[in-house]
């Protein structure tokens, strides 16, 4: 768990947001008490996060395919082998 003190929270909102997103808990600090605690959304907000990011891993994986694969000859042809 992350702890943070309220002014430097302040400063650094959007950082710490994407810390929650990522899994991590940020507990915040008034005077070294801690006051608040940011966690991430349980529920639809979190399975949106991991849809993300598996569509993201999905489409890199398919971008390496693409650069890594060489057809060589008639496009049709190979489409014809590919039925068979």
């Amino acid at each position: 768990m992350k702890t943070v003190p309220v002014y430097e929270a302040k400063n650094r909102f959007s950082e710490l947001l994407a810390a929650v997103e990522q899994g991590e808990v940020v507990s915040i600090t008034r005077r070294g008490v801690p006051v608040a605690r940011l966690v991430a959304e349980s529920g639809e907000m979190a399975g949106a996060v991991g849809r993300r990011k598996r569509v993201a891993d999905a489409l890199a994986s398919l971008r390496h395919i693409r650069t890594s694969l060489k057809l060589e000859g008639d496009l049709k042809a190979i489409a014809r082998d590919g039925l068979d």
